[in-house]
């Protein structure tokens, strides 16, 4: 083995070892600490959908205990004992952390499970789908696509045409009526309604 061979060999060595300490580095970083917005940080949407971050103490200051423990925390809320449960108002629902658009009540139906049930998101890509193997089962859980937020879980036991259900938590999520759409910044919403964009048009209450 000539001078150059070992050169090559000393310089690939060299390398690997560095990837391998760089890859386990990596792996022992908190996750809020691998966000590319900043340490402790959130990256998501604000009220009305523009880019923004909020810290862990941003979002402890913004949400009530019970929307953190939901969407950071990955908490379950009581069934029949929640906001959106038995909600059949016509509008959008979005993250209550991002603002994020995510699921529609043209999608949503009575489960009968005591929380918000849909057939599928608002658009495809605005959630994203997760293997949870928590309390010795394996379900898939469901997280808003920017912010991150623990909705709910996703079920293969839901009405056509999708024959999913969307079980997903209140708290992570704010309700915008159809008649406030526009005014909320959510106005590319509004086709989807029809004769449901006329304020206070076939409302329940």
């Amino acid at each position: 083995m000539n001078k150059n061979d070992i050169l090559r060999n000393s310089a690939l060595r060299y390398c690997c070892g560095a990837l391998v300490i760089a890859a386990l580095l990596a792996s022992c970083v908190p996750a809020e600490e691998k966000s590319s917005t900043g340490e402790g940080e959130v990256e998501n949407r604000s009220e009305k959908g523009s880019e923004g971050a909020f810290s862990a103490k941003d979002l402890r200051e913004r949400l009530t205990p019970l929307q953190y423990q939901v969407t950071q925390e990955d908490g379950t809320e009581r069934a029949f004992q929640n906001e959106y449960w038995d909600n059949k108002r016509q509008g959008i629902y979005v993250d209550v952390v991002s603002g994020e658009p995510l699921f529609s009540s043209l999608d949503k139906f009575e489960s009968g499970t005591g929380w918000p049930s849909f057939t599928q998101p608002i658009a495809d890509g605005a959630v994203q789908e997760k293997v949870d193997r928590k309390f010795f089962m394996k379900r898939t859980e469901v997280r808003s696509e920017k912010a991150n937020s623990h909705l709910g879980h996703v079920f293969p036991d839901g009405p056509k045409p999708t024959g999913l259900r969307y079980c997903i938590n209140s708290a992570s999520l704010r309700f915008i009526p159809v008649e406030e759409l526009e005014e909320a910044g959510y106005g590319e919403y509004l086709s989807r309604f029809g004769e449901h964009t006329t304020s206070g048009a076939r409302q329940e209450k």
